[in-house]
């Protein structure tokens, strides 16, 4: 999987231009309303609200936009928005799995539909994919913050159940169910980490060749940048002719 964490971090940086970041802190900021108003609105006592500020905080949004969306969900006004997650299937096969929140299902759903014919892809039902993928916590810290050893036994200790370290940084799993607790124990022990949520860890990987990957890339950034669309998850692997590309 480490082609796969390359292209992702290559696709990260390019994420960080001044349009994106705007479309990305907009996104955060949904969160963080919605985890707000189905429970406390005090991020201590709301393990959701807590990962969705912390995330949010990892990517540079300021305290203030942070504060004004946890204030929007208390107001009399506040948006309902509906959760819902999409999965299919894109170019090469490569299993798809999209979380929205949204205010118009319709809508979301006949643009994601549409999103994944145009790309060459194929929306299914809800399981059609996702048994390929387990719900895990991940946290992760950049590499400077300690050796491999040093993480692993922070981890264990934390009570996280796995851990992959590379020059780039180390992501350490969890249950989905322990990631607040996990992530507690782990900045107890490291400090802030660079992020602490949920993600789908794909349990099979589907190999691309340079065009596939192109042509994925392109159903994953269209999918991304519907202000509906939460994040895109898919489970594919960086093949040896695209790695010599990079």
């Amino acid at each position: 999987m480490a082609g796969h964490s390359k292209w992702a971090n290559i696709q990260h940086r390019k994420g960080r231009q001044d349009a994106a970041r705007s479309k990305l802190f907009s996104k955060l900021a949904k969160e963080i309303t919605v985890a707000a108003k189905m429970g406390d609105p005090d991020p201590e006592k709301n393990p959701r609200l807590r990962m969705a500020v912390k995330e949010a905080k990892s990517l540079s949004v300021s305290k203030e936009v942070i504060d004004r969306a946890i204030k929007k969900s208390q107001g009399g006004d506040a948006e309902t928005y509906d959760e819902i997650r999409y999965e299919g299937y894109g170019p090469g096969g490569v299993a798809v799995i999209v979380e929205a929140m949204t205010d118009n299902r319709n809508r979301t759903a006949s643009t994601v539909r549409s999103t994944f014919t145009k790309c060459g892809g194929n929306l299914g039902e809800t399981g059609s994919v996702s048994f390929m993928f387990e719900r895990k916590g991940q946290v992760t810290y950049p590499a400077s913050v300690g050796d491999e050893d040093t993480i692993m036994m922070a981890a264990l200790e934390a009570g996280a159940e796995d851990v992959e370290s590379s020059e780039d940084g180390h992501a350490i799993f969890c249950a989905d169910t322990d990631l607040n607790e996990v992530s507690s124990a782990l900045e107890a022990q490291l400090g802030e980490p660079d992020s602490a949520k949920l993600i789908w860890q794909p349990q099979t990987t589907t190999e691309l060749d340079l065009e596939g990957m192109e042509k994925l890339m392109k159903l994953i950034d269209t999918l991304e940048d519907d202000d509906d669309v939460q994040r895109v998850t898919a489970n594919f692997e960086v093949s040896d002719e695209v790695m010599a590309a990079m």
